[in-house]
């Protein structure tokens, strides 16, 4: 499960009322807890075991909380046990770090009363005086617990929730988890608040070493919580900015190279047409040929033609030599016709030699 899925899971449910809901508080340990990952929870079952006693009567049913699983152990006579499960005959790292008595709710009072807010310093000793007072027993008979309700610090009057219970009710159950080597160190009851023990403190066994509880733990769940809210946001943003760059990056090139095919099919494009072009834009040689076929005279011949762009050079002999450039001139294509050198007597055959330029240029007919 991702970080996301677990802030999801521990909101959702959340009262829209906000954290001081009735219930809230109840639950929020667990809520916490839930969003811890699985091995976080094997630690926690690990370092935080509690053997849960409900007395009923003189018998108790028993259950091993480890973590947030809870595990029945069976019954307990608190007359005839000789042995307690998940206690005796367990190895010591192996046993519970806490041992509760939980009672029921009937038999536990409640009610809700103040004080002057100047006893502050001194309320356990105030509370056990003011019991003969507040409750239908003497202070001697009953084990009380108390929680300060919600108020200003300022204010005259506390507000307080007392819980009672008659310490016989309870003191046979002490002596005897005493005997089977599991001292209760904590008494509550169904429905009490986070905290509560009714268990006097003189009577609480010390404690052998520091062990991890359901309240150590949500406060650290709380920080990390905190942490992951303030910091996942970043992280998120931060991820999706290199997911970005990436995407740019690989756009990017595909762009660039999209535009060197293009530049590339730009280019033979251009090359292609130039040799069009230049092929359409020169003369037509086969067409030149036969005008000159058609029009020179019978007795002249052509011993040497060169052709280069539109310039042509012209070299043969013919009986009317210096007539040729009238007869060139008329025909289409041709211009700027001259002698490109002086016309000579062949003595043998009465022709005569020539050489003539001109240039000859495409679509002259038309």
């Amino acid at each position: 499960m991702t970080l996301t899925e677990r802030l999801s899971q521990f909101f959702r449910g959340w009262p829209v009322s906000g954290i001081g809901a009735p219930g809230l508080s109840d639950g929020l340990d667990e809520r916490l807890l839930a969003c811890l990952p699985a091995f976080a929870h094997r630690l926690l079952a690990r370092h935080n075991r509690r053997l849960v006693i409900r007395p009923n009567g003189s018998r108790a049913h028993l259950s091993l909380v480890a973590g947030l699983d809870t595990q029945p152990l069976g019954e307990l006579d608190l007359a005839h046990a000789s042995a307690l499960q998940g206690v005796t005959g367990v190895p010591e790292q192996e046993r519970p770090h806490g041992v509760e008595l939980c009672l029921p709710r009937e038999v536990v009072l409640t009610r809700t009363v103040s004080f002057p807010s100047q006893v502050r310093a001194n309320l356990p000793q105030v509370i056990r005086y003011e019991l003969d007072r507040l409750s239908p027993f003497e202070s001697k008979d009953v084990l009380f617990d108390f929680v300060a309700q919600g108020g200003s610090k300022t204010a005259d009057r506390l507000r307080l929730e007392l819980a009672l219970c008659r310490r016989d009710l309870v003191d046979g159950w002490i002596t005897r988890l005493e005997a089977l080597g599991a001292p209760i160190d904590r008494i509550t009851w169904d429905g009490a608040w986070k905290g509560a023990n009714l268990l006097p403190v003189e009577q609480r066994p010390k404690r052998r070493r520091l062990r991890l509880t359901l309240g150590s733990i949500s406060v650290m769940v709380s920080i990390l919580l905190a942490i992951a809210i303030l910091v996942t946001p970043l992280w998120q943003k931060h991820h999706l900015a290199r997911q970005l760059d990436a995407e740019v990056a690989r756009l990017r090139s595909q762009a660039i190279a999209v535009d060197e095919i293009r530049q590339e099919l730009e280019r033979v494009r251009q090359g292609s047409t130039a040799v069009l072009q230049r092929k359409l834009e020169q003369p037509r040689i086969l067409e030149m040929l036969r005008e000159l076929t058609d029009r020179l005279p019978e007795d002249t011949w052509v011993q040497n033609l060169e052709f280069s762009a539109d310039q042509v050079d012209l070299r043969g002999e013919s009986g009317q030599a210096t007539a040729l450039i009238a007869i060139l001139e008329q025909a289409p294509g041709i211009d700027g016709v001259s002698f490109g050198s002086p016309v000579t007597q062949i003595a043998r055959t009465g022709k005569e030699r020539f050489n003539i330029n001109f240039r000859y240029v495409r679509g002259g007919a038309e």
